[in-house]
């Protein structure tokens, strides 16, 4: 008899039902996760807001070798009950951009030309299981895994990607180490993730930004180590910055909201000269009547920032190892498969507008 697992497939705009969908037949190069959790992302609720193709969403993924073939367990370094922590990524690893690292941009894993990856391939691809909210999920013989000790607990796991973007971003990238002085646009996981990074780097002074609205986060900043906020509902966030910094304003700072320009202004009003600007989130949006003078006469660069790299997920899974952090603070909601509609509105901040990570156990 055929094996099956229960799936929360995304079959409609804002909608998603439970489904026995059946586990494939693995050949040597792959394997079958029992997932343990799943952190719900941004891109999750996009794609659940607006869906093209039932899927089965999720790719925040963290759980157990449940089989695995000859070859993928020599491959990966792995067994049968090992915990890992999975990439959302499913890279050809042969194009230039695989070999020189930055797989992450691999056209083999963007959906947008018939890429896969994981939380955004429809079901109808064979063998249909490549999201994370599923009892168990697909490993692709191309799939990108890291493996977890057993003592983290589930909750702090499932946040192994959001902080990987930040060790990335903060650290690889942006080269944050003692005596930077950082300015963080955005208190929401990927913020947090990069004041988080940032403070684990040695930085001198971590600014985080917000509005009234996300009061509750801007603390929640404060207690993860961030030394100041700023609401910018009520303040000048360039005067602010010149303040707290006697006038040395920000060697870095990264916008992650999503929500205008504005802060993408900002982010250049409060920068050094020489300094560093990172462009972390779409805006979909154009700038009218903007200055770009600036940039010129302060000399800043800027670059945006996509994803995370191999290096970076490693350097989250050995932070939240570490246990050194109260990283079970920014969980806010875990909900059972079966309510995995709920999760995804609560994400969107349908349900509680103050949410922070939000997670689904499918066994719960």
């Amino acid at each position: 008899m055929t094996e099956k697992t229960l799936a929360a497939v995304a079959t409609g705009t804002k909608q998603t039902e439970i489904k026995e969908v059946a586990l494939p037949d693995i050949e040597s190069a792959a394997g079958i996760l029992k997932v343990e959790i799943v952190g719900v992302c941004g891109t999750d609720v996009s794609y659940y807001n607006d869906l093209k193709a039932p899927m089965i969403l999720g790719h925040h993924v963290v759980g157990h070798i449940h089989k695995i073939g000859e070859a993928a367990s020599k491959r990966w370094g792995v067994q049968e009950g090992d915990r890992i922590v999975m990439e959302e990524y499913i890279p050809c690893g042969q194009c230039e951009l695989c070999r020189t690292g930055l797989y992450r941009l691999c056209p083999d894993t963007n959906p947008k030309v018939d890429g896969i990856r994981y939380g955004a391939t429809p079901i109808d691809i064979e063998p249909s299981l490549y999201g994370g909210f599923s009892q168990y999920m697909y490993l692709h013989p191309n799939a990108v895994i890291h493996k977890l000790p057993d003592h983290v607990p589930a909750v702090e796991a499932a946040l192994a990607l959001p902080l990987s973007n930040g060790f990335e971003w903060m650290r690889i990238i942006g080269g944050v180490g003692p005596g930077s002085i950082v300015v963080i646009q955005g208190p929401g996981q990927q913020g947090l993730a990069c004041a988080l990074a940032a403070k684990a780097a040695g930085a001198e002074t971590v600014i985080m930004t917000g509005r009234q609205s996300s009061l509750e986060r801007l603390n929640l900043a404060l207690e993860l180590g961030a030394d100041y906020i700023v609401n910018v509902s009520s303040e000048n966030l360039a005067e602010r910055v010149k303040e707290i910094t006697n006038g040395k304003m920000a060697d870095l700072v990264i916008d992650v909201t999503s929500g205008g320009t504005d802060p993408v202004v900002s982010s250049l009003e409060s920068a050094k000269t020489g300094g560093l600007v990172l462009l972390g989130a779409l805006k979909g949006k154009r700038f009218n009547d903007f200055d770009l003078d600036i940039i010129y006469n302060k000399s800043l660069t800027i670059k945006g920032v996509r994803g995370h790299s191999y290096k970076s997920v490693q350097m989250a899974v050995e932070f939240i190892s570490s246990g050194k952090f109260p990283l079970a603070k920014m969980n806010s909601h875990n909900y059972p498969l079966n309510e995995t509609d709920l999760a995804l509105r609560t994400a969107a901040g349908e349900m509680d507008p103050s949410r922070l990570l939000v997670t689904v156990s499918p066994w719960q």
